[in-house]
């Protein structure tokens, strides 16, 4: 079992070559949008929040390169936010309730989803969109309802939710490495 758990995500990772001019497009719009004096604005659920959180730690603080730090808010972050909007409103708005309060146009704002179909990241990068936000995505599977929203995505390869994620990860660190690098 182990061995096909490796041999998948090998052939996960082996497969990105093909989406290289979509990481490229997609960092280059978080460059612009930094150089602009914009923030990215990041969410997702379950293990697309925890990629959420640690791509805006990466951003903030920095990937490899000593710089200074750029502005990126993870929307998954506050419990109270969370479960005031939640409740008040609907789990499915979490996320376009803090895009409409925090987002300036001109600011980027990435929804994640392995799968391409949560409800409350397609509500948020609407809401994105609607506030002159740039809709990006970071995706999964066939990229799902969520990829018809966004003005730039990529879509992950992989065979599971378990390789998509590995593979977010891992462009997440390529992006960040190209942010160190253009800003």
């Amino acid at each position: 079992m182990i061995h096909e758990i490796i041999e998948s995500h090998k052939r996960a990772i082996d497969e990105l070559s093909s989406i290289i001019p979509d990481i490229e497009k997609f960092a280059d719009t978080c460059v612009k949008a930094l150089r602009d004096s914009k923030k990215i604005l990041i969410f997702g659920n379950g293990g697309s929040a925890s990629d959420a959180q640690h791509f805006a730690a990466e951003i903030v603080g920095r990937f490899t390169t000593e710089r200074r730090g750029y502005p990126a808010i993870a929307l998954i972050n506050d419990g109270s936010i969370l479960t005031s909007v939640g409740n008040d409103y609907s789990f499915d708005n979490i996320f376009a309730r803090q895009v409409q309060a925090l987002a300036q146009k001109g600011d980027i704002c990435i929804g994640l989803s392995t799968s391409g179909r949560s409800r409350n990241v397609i509500l948020g990068l609407e809401e994105a969109r609607r506030s002159g936000c740039v809709a990006a995505g970071l995706l999964g599977g066939d990229g799902g309802a969520i990829q018809s929203v966004c003005d730039i995505s990529i879509i992950a390869p992989g065979e599971s939710t378990a390789r998509i994620q590995e593979v977010h990860g891992l462009i997440i660190h390529v992006i960040c490495a190209l942010v160190d690098r253009g800003v």
